[in-house]
């Protein structure tokens, strides 16, 4: 008899091809590779090899390209060489690309859910921290080094050692106000940035399953905040109507048999975890960091922590350095905070259902600060702008750009000055993230469109009574 199972023992079992020291070697499904990837293409061409799997590789530009004037040659020799890099290495070993004059481009973790490349059961990797957002459909989904990637090009597998597993279980409705961001932010807040190291969370309870597809990926994405390996959520008939109809998903005779095969990869009700996490709902408010890491993380309505009430020296030291960097004193009240510019996007909150959030808030209203709008992907941006959501945010005052990694990661044009501090939808908030000496605050987008509106970090229930 089979012992009952977790969704990650299924999936991690389905693709065990050998074990050796304590390791598996795992069968790779899906590779996503993008302009940062050539170091990898290097390794693997001075041996000799070729990539062993081209149909299961997919090549991406998203990390350094420009999100502004994309009919331009890029500016930075450095960048368009490596986009150059990425095309030469995709054309040569026969991988499909999608550059930047591809209407599929986008951020990589954008684009493999829109095109259905992202499907339950399955190990997908990618040279990028943020693979764990593909964990929403239900697959085994992480980031790996270069030395890695150069491996699976190789062999279209890799060595891994099995982690432990970990549920967060969260029940009940969210509150007015409340989005996905809030509850993973308040998850991290809880267990801690190397909470869950060695593990896989598997999100479950009331709360995930109502969350939409979009936010149920802004959830998996942050996982690796909490030092997760991936995270996971079971697929259900919300993911299976976000994926029917998609290009590279199953069609017809072999959709019926996916979905069936899916629909039990569900974690066997007496599934033992290495650890358990359980939140209400009703307790997650509209949250933002304050600190220089994503567990730094409060409810909006409270204020910067005292070092002096931390008890522990190694935690206190780490809030008195968060403090000094970020430029804040102990007790000021987190609405009370002046913020200098704004960032809608990344690929923790850049989907649609984000842009609609932020437009929301911003509709008929002015910014008081500068900042930026970047769709994660151009498939997002054709549908915001066939909404009008576009001359919303451009009437607001914000720059309305093209798809990519953008302000997120500062390696591509896209920057904030040293000593701005900065409302923005992304995963990070570490030192120098966004910028040399910039200062990062993480939110919802539609928090971020608050924070657009009244210049200072806003809680979004009260915007109902603020100017226009």
């Amino acid at each position: 008899m089979i012992s009952p199972r977790t969704l990650f023992d299924k999936i991690w079992d389905a693709h065990a091809v050998a074990e050796e020291d304590g390791r598996t070697l795992l069968a790779i499904d899906r590779h996503f590779v993008h302009e940062g990837s050539f170091h990898a293409f290097d390794a693997v061409q001075r041996r000799g090899l070729s990539v062993r799997r081209p149909d299961l590789t997919i090549a991406i530009a998203d990390h350094y390209v420009p999100t502004q004037h994309r009919v331009r040659p890029i500016a930075d020799p450095e960048i368009a060489g490596m986009v150059r890099l990425l095309a030469d290495n995709a054309a040569r070993e026969g991988i499909r690309l999608l550059g930047l004059g591809d209407p599929r481009q986008g951020i990589v973790h954008v684009v493999g859910p829109e095109l259905g490349l992202t499907l339950p059961g399955t190990v997908i990797v990618c040279g990028d921290s943020h693979t764990s957002t593909h964990g929403a459909f239900g697959a085994f989904a992480f980031g790996i080094g270069a030395s890695d990637v150069a491996h699976v090009l190789a062999t279209q597998t890799l060595w891994q050692r099995r982690p432990r597993t970990m549920r967060v279980v969260v029940d009940g409705t969210l509150p007015d106000g409340v989005t996905a961001k809030d509850l993973i932010l308040t998850v991290i807040a809880r267990i801690g940035t190397g909470g869950a190291t060695g593990h896989v969370i598997e999100y479950a309870g009331s709360t995930i399953t109502g969350l939409s597809m979009d936010g149920r990926m802004t959830v998996c994405n942050m996982s690796i905040e909490a030092g997760a390996r991936a995270g996971l959520i079971a697929p259900d008939e919300t993911t299976l109507a976000y994926l029917a109809g998609r290009p590279a998903a199953p069609k017809d005779a072999l959709w019926d048999r996916a979905a069936e095969a899916w629909s039990a990869l569900g974690s066997d009700v007496s599934a033992v975890f290495d650890r358990e996490v359980h939140l209400a709902a009703s307790g997650i408010a509209p949250t933002v960091t304050w600190g220089t890491s994503p567990e730094d993380a409060l409810p909006i309505d409270t204020a910067v922590p005292d070092p002096a009430d931390v008890t522990d020296p190694e935690r206190r030291a780490a809030l008195e350095r968060s403090l000094a960097y970020m430029g804040l004193t102990p007790g000021t009240l987190l609405v009370d905070i002046a913020i200098d510019r704004v960032f809608i996007g990344s690929c923790t909150n850049a989907r649609i259902e984000d842009l609609r959030a932020a437009a929301a808030v911003l509709r008929d209203r002015r910014a008081r600060v500068p900042g930026m709008v970047v769709p994660g992907s151009t498939a997002v941006k054709r549908q915001a702008e066939a909404e009008g959501l576009d001359r919303i945010f451009t009437a607001a005052g914000l720059q309305w750009r093209d798809s990519g990694c953008s302000l997120c990661v500062a390696m591509n044009g896209d920057v904030a000055g040293a000593g701005e501090r900065c409302a923005s939808s992304t995963n990070r908030n570490f030192p120098g993230r966004q910028g040399r000496g910039a200062r990062t605050h993480l939110m919802s987008p539609a928090m971020v469109a608050a924070a657009a509106v009244t210049g200072r970090l806003t809680d979004l229930r009260t915007m109902a009574g603020e100017p226009t």
